[in-house]
């Protein structure tokens, strides 16, 4: 399914992020902190900032940008302590520049949020 898919660009950002996911079966839920290194439509790449296994399945949030429960796949895992993630749907372009106002990237230091559109 994720090969015919097309790759949207990936930008990077500085978000701080939260990872939830089960712990033994359904009966605990657990949340880990995380960074969003960056982000496209469809995928993310995360910085995790303590040592933990990373399940195949958890949701994403984005507290600061009012962004909750985006489902999530864990697709590669690199040494460097970042995971790359493909999202179960893709984000609109509303959220994705929320997620910009928010940053602390340099990158993003020029974005604004319209009062209206929150």
């Amino acid at each position: 399914m994720y090969d015919r898919e097309v790759r949207f660009r990936m930008e990077e950002t500085m978000n701080e992020a939260r990872i939830e996911y089960t712990e033994k079966g359904v009966m605990h839920m657990a949340s880990r902190r995380c960074q969003l290194l960056g982000i496209s439509l469809s995928s993310a790449v995360l910085g995790i900032l303590t040592q933990f296994k990373v399940p195949r399945e958890f949701c994403l949030d984005v507290p600061e940008a009012r962004i909750s429960s985006i489902g999530c796949v864990l697709t590669r895992t690199y040494t460097n302590n970042t995971v790359e993630v493909r999202f179960l749907r893709m984000i609109t372009e509303k959220e994705l520049h929320r997620i910009f106002v928010f940053s602390s990237h340099p990158a993003h230091r020029d974005h604004v949020m319209d009062v209206r559109s929150w």
